[in-house]
């Protein structure tokens, strides 16, 4: 069993224990993280912990660790689960207090942190691509913040695989917002489209990655919303996550997108991402 972070101490897994009266349990009254690790080394940690700061000012709750008390003690868990490729999922929520909706006073938050072995993701996925369907946008408005409040997430994703679907692509007024557990990429003669960083986006780690090398390599890219219309038009549809990095859709709702095969632009920026990996950007 894997060792874990809680409230300031490390312990076997099956020793943690969280009050039933933690906020989080409760109310979903938290937000989170999850950072990849490739090598025993964290990708992107900075960038992961920079929003997770913003998620937690965002919902008005404290930090409970400093930048660098979160990036030693990460570093330390990663090593005691013997490195290698993991997933580092963190936690805070507001903590331990009788059930009510205000805001408790005097409260220390609840933080915990785990990590997993990385699966690999089927090889099939990036050679053939994945499928989608598009869903309304069900979720709460501030999507910006990272909240452990992922129930209207759970229901789109458990649609998409009843359907045969990988994922989910979110609707809301008639645009692209994201994916269930994603963020999502229309390309339409030659330009990358991805919806604007606001309420309605999770401001994506992977997102900002791809945007930069695109900015990086003079392959144009605007954060701009596409129509329900332009999406089913696009010569190439991908999503992205911190786990899955970027993956290319080539059925959407039944129909082939494109020419239904990973398209020529997802490969370039693949091929980029790949080798920004290997350069272990931090």
């Amino acid at each position: 069993m894997q060792d874990v972070f809680l409230n300031g101490d490390f312990l076997p897994a099956e020793q943690a224990k969280v009050s039933v009266f933690d906020r989080g349990f409760l109310l979903g009254d938290g937000v989170y993280e999850v950072i990849p690790v490739y090598a025993g080394k964290c990708f992107q940690l900075t960038g992961h912990l920079i929003r997770l700061q913003a998620s937690l000012d965002g919902v008005r709750m404290k930090n409970p660790l400093s930048m660098k008390e979160w990036q030693t003690m990460i570093e330390q868990l990663v090593e005691r689960n013997a490195g290698g490729d993991q997933s580092v999922y963190l936690q805070v929520t507001r903590g331990v207090a009788p059930r009510d909706h205000v805001f408790p006073e005097g409260v220390h938050p609840t933080a915990f942190a785990m990590s997993n072995s990385l699966q690999a993701l089927p090889e099939k996925y990036k050679t053939e691509g994945i499928a989608a369907i598009t869903l309304p946008d069900i979720r709460w408005q501030n999507f910006n913040i990272k909240a452990i409040t992922l129930l209207p997430n759970s229901l789109l994703k458990q649609q998409a695989q009843d359907a045969g679907a990988q994922e989910a692509l979110l609707l809301r007024d008639g645009y692209l917002t994201e994916g269930a557990a994603s963020n999502a990429y229309a390309v339409i003669d030659g330009i990358i489209y991805t919806a604007p960083k606001d309420e309605k986006v999770l401001p994506g780690i992977t997102r900002e990655v791809v945007l930069e090398l695109a900015a990086r390599n003079g392959i144009p890219a605007i954060e701009q919303a596409v129509s329900e219309a332009q999406l089913k038009q696009a010569q190439e549809v991908w999503v992205s996550s911190s786990t899955k990095e970027v993956l290319p859709i080539t059925t959407l709702d039944g129909e082939a997108v494109g020419d239904g095969v990973p398209g020529p632009v997802w490969k370039q920026i693949d091929i980029l991402y790949q080798q920004y990996k290997q350069q272990g950007a931090a």
